[in-house]
């Protein structure tokens, strides 16, 4: 061991530092503890490396997570979740700062990288046979055997809300199925978004992380990464500091060198930012931002729905994942516009409170009936390509402005999301579209068919991140080169969403955690 570092493998766990400096050493630093920085430090500390793990957020074990979701935001979220992107609307960005990242605060949803993603970034992002079907299948079988990736249940726990959406798209046969999700013994509690208290979902923070520490890593809570050291072109370390979690009070400077390289898995929005900050001076960082905006329709029941009881998301389709569109009333697959994915999504009151039309006496009266209500959601595979850059202050400064083809597709997917409801029994909807009334009667789902092309008439929410630091062989679109390396230093290297050069129209979390594992053992494996 040098002389620059302290004996950190004693330490395990180092929390928020007020005062003073840390300093340590190891073969590889991680920065960002999410499903890519999880998945490759414990595979690297598999094949005996000692690994860092640095993480901006808090470590919260399930005894600690806030019931509320406004306790969720508070303690598990960048800065209240206050980050948006801006374009002619303001969308917020659904992120965690947490030990274990977005894996402590999703819905545990386990989706395989389809084939024709695969084959796309085979054939036009120029990634060879890196990540084709079979070495990303090894990955997903190994992740589904770890993490024990099964159908949520139809039992006691599955909840009304997913039940109704199931049966609603099983009798259209629009390829409704329960979801698979990482979760072991699910109580029911509806709480994935707060994460779970009971200890089911098989989070970063609760197996995977725990074991780079048994294996002789250490995890940095509550430090914030400022940027990479660089020397003669060469990744050797990072440098940050403490950050409190309640105050935000800055404490001790952090200092992690590396021997053999720095892995960045800090999100697609915040790994942009850290390269900047380090001087990374390419033609397409910050550039081939995309996600998956979404949308959300209520439906509102003469019978209770009670969506607070049940998977927080137990039903979804892919049905649509091609192309939607409505004709004659009805929703057409395949038709060469843009793809949605419909799922049902348990609101906590907090979200229900701001999803919902009015202020007021108005707004009290529609929470009134909220245990009547079922909130169902269309996420479009969108073509939207946006930007990530420092901001003057040094914030994330977001710009995405979804197309038409994107708001076509997402006004078929609530069209027939409405349709459903109706189908279903509700006896009314709350479309949440300015410009159509607050509440729709059946007669008038004609109304949601035409509804304004405008992006500051929809309650958009941008989750399921991707770019801003792509692969690729082009060095004019792509940040990290088919050797994995980011372009112009060597021993650096991005294993989170921000690497993956598409996206995918299903949930990302399965994908980023087989291409973080790949590049892991590449590295591994000398690399």
């Amino acid at each position: 061991m040098s002389d620059y570092a302290c004996d950190w493998r004693s330490y395990g766990h180092i929390a928020f530092q007020e005062r003073g400096s840390v300093a340590l050493e190891a073969d590889y630093v991680v920065v960002g503890s999410g499903p890519g920085g999880s998945g490759a430090a414990l595979v690297l500390a598999r094949a005996g490396f000692e690994v860092c793990v640095v993480e901006a957020g808090p470590w919260r074990d399930p005894g600690d997570y806030p019931e509320s979701m406004l306790g969720a935001m508070r303690d598990m979220m960048p800065d209240w979740g206050a980050t948006v992107a801006v374009g002619d609307s303001i969308m917020p960005i659904v992120q965690a700062a947490v030990v274990g990242g977005g894996t402590v605060i999703n819905s545990a949803i386990m989706v395989r990288t389809p084939d024709d993603v695969l084959a796309d970034w085979r054939e036009r992002h120029g990634l060879g046979d890196l990540f084709d079907e079979r070495a990303m299948g090894l990955q997903h079988d190994a992740v589904d055997r770890e993490l024990a990736v099964q159908r949520t249940p139809e039992g006691a726990n599955f909840g009304s809300n997913n039940a109704m959406l199931l049966s609603a798209l099983q009798r259209r046969q629009l390829g409704g199925k329960a979801i698979l999700r990482n979760v072991v013994g699910c109580q029911g509690s509806s709480s994935c978004l707060q994460g779970c208290r009971a200890g089911a979902k098989q989070s970063a923070n609760l197996g995977w992380l725990p074991e780079v520490i048994a294996r002789g890593g250490t995890v940095i809570s509550c430090a914030r990464v400022d940027r990479v050291v660089f020397e003669r072109g060469v990744a050797v370390g990072v440098r940050g500091r403490s950050r409190h979690p309640r105050t935000r009070v800055l404490g001790a400077a952090v200092d992690v060198r590396a021997r053999r390289g720095v892995v960045i898995a800090a999100s697609a929005v915040q790994t942009p930012l850290i390269l900047q900050r380090s001087g990374i001076r390419l033609p397409a960082l910050g550039r081939h931002w995309r996600v998956h905006p979404g949308a959300a329709v209520v439906g509102v029941y003469d019978h209770p729905v009670d969506m607070q009881r049940g998977a927080t998301q137990g039903t979804a389709s892919v049905h649509f994942r091609d192309g939607i569109a409505i004709q004659d009333g009805r929703p057409i697959a395949g038709t060469g516009e843009n793809g949605i994915k419909i799922e049902s999504l348990a609101l906590p009151l907090e979200l229900l409170a701001g999803r919902a039309a009015g202020a007021g006496q108005a707004l009290i009266e529609r929470l009134r009936d909220a245990r009547h209500q079922a909130v169902w959601i269309s996420a479009v595979r969108a073509e939207a390509e946006g930007t990530c850059r420092l901001g003057l202050f040094g914030q994330a400064d977001v710009r995405y402005k979804p197309t038409q083809r994107d708001l076509r597709a997402l006004r078929a997917g609530s069209h027939l999301l409405a349709a459903l409801h109706f189908e279903s029994g509700a006896r009314l909807v709350r479309p949440g579209v300015v410009g159509l009334p607050a509440e729709i009667a059946p007669d008038q789902l004609p109304l949601l068919a035409e509804a304004p092309l405008d992006n500051r008439c929809w309650t958009w929410v941008l989750s399921h991140l991707f770019g801003g630091a792509v692969m690729g062989n082009d060095p004019q679109r792509s940040v990290v080169a088919p050797d994995l390396h980011v372009r112009g230093v060597r021993r650096l290297h991005v294993a989170c969403a921000a690497a993956l050069p598409t996206t995918l129209g299903v949930n990302p979390q399965h994908t980023i955690l087989a291409v973080a594992r790949i590049l892991a053992e590449r590295l591994a494996n000398g690399a």
